[in-house]
């Protein structure tokens, strides 16, 4: 039986992730197991934005009883549970709006529970923590494996085991050796949730839903829809492309070669020119995390071990960011220097 219904008699769900998570199965494989295994009817469907790793992913599912057909597919507004893959979503996207007053909050993320919901800002309702990056890594499987585990124990009303039969079906064809790490997730999600309820009490307002409008439209669009912006901008940011490690520099091992330059697609290294013996020479100081998505291309190309791979929760990247001086180089431009 479902726990509550909307006006509609539909229990909703929404999924906020970045692609590459694998927000689009985890929400396939709970509306199937909804079905087959605890007898409602589902849907499920998911909107992707340009479609790649990176970007931000919502999957939605829609649950009624058996005897209730569901007959939209628009987009969940107002979700009675929301679960976040990526804790660094909740600065850049409304990722908790339209959620129910009672509704449940799950966050990846290492922070405590009280923690979360001073984090996530949320005025009611319940709030579940689990860390899916550190169990992903130990276990060997993906986030969304461990974060499914935590939703159905969230939820209440699907079955663990059919979930198991239907991860098992899902890759058993292609990715047959994936099974066992998967399921082990699965079920660290399943335990490894926890969760506390928060009345109202003021700290914090409601946030209602808010269609999401983009500064671009067909009414302000440049002549001929000409994107002007360069590729590369001052206001970008990667961090919510980072699913758990990121390169961390030894500047003590750095021969400033430049390999790391060379290899990295969004320029996150900064550098600065010193006069050594007469001449000008380039010397890299380190990375600007804001750029950064966590390829790690740099730490396979480095020759001397000056970039390694690191746990991002281990660091505190504001800490050990260096930032680009743009001035400086728009300067060197000017003087003609070879950057």
């Amino acid at each position: 039986m479902l726990p509550a219904t909307n006006e509609l008699g539909y229990y909703e769900i929404r999924l906020e992730s970045i692609g590459g998570l694998g927000a689009n199965v985890a929400g396939k494989i709970l509306a199937e197991a909804g079905v087959v295994g605890s007898n409602f009817n589902a849907l499920n469907f998911a909107s992707y934005g340009s479609e790649k790793k990176g970007t931000p992913v919502k999957s939605y599912i829609r649950f009624a009883p058996k005897e209730k057909q569901i007959r939209i597919n628009s987009p969940v507004v107002k979700p009675h549970l929301v679960a976040i893959f990526h804790e660094n979503m909740v600065n850049t996207n409304p990722v908790t709006q339209g959620l129910y007053k009672d509704g449940i909050v799950i966050l990846n993320t290492n922070k405590e529970v009280d923690q979360a919901r001073d984090f996530l800002k949320l005025a009611s309702g319940t709030v579940a923590v689990v860390d899916a990056i550190k169990i992903a890594l130990e276990l060997k499987t993906r986030i969304n494996m461990v974060m499914l585990g935590a939703i159905v124990k969230m939820l209440g009303f699907i079955n663990l085991d059919s979930v198991k039969e239907l991860v098992k079906e899902t890759f058993g064809k292609k990715y047959p050796q994936t099974i066992p790490s998967n399921i082990a997730g699965l079920e660290a999600g399943y335990n490894e949730v926890k969760f506390k309820y928060f009345e109202y009490d003021g700290k914090y307002p409601y946030v209602e839903y808010r269609e999401e409008r983009r500064p671009v439209g067909y009414s302000n669009a440049p002549i001929g829809g000409t994107i002007i912006e360069y590729g590369n901008t001052i206001t970008k940011n990667n961090i919510t492309s980072r699913v758990g490690k990121i390169p961390v520099f030894i500047k003590e091992k750095c021969i400033n070669c430049g390999l790391c330059e060379t290899t990295c697609p969004d320029y996150v290294f900064v550098w600065d020119r010193k006069v050594k013996n007469g001449k000008p020479r380039m010397f890299n100081m380190g990375l600007d995390y804001q750029y950064c998505k966590g390829c790690l291309r740099c730490v396979d190309i480095c020759p001397a071990g000056a970039l390694v791979e690191g746990i991002e929760r281990e660091y505190d990247v504001e800490k050990i960011t260096v930032k680009h001086d743009f001035d400086i180089y728009k300067k060197w431009y000017e003087e003609g220097e070879n950057l």
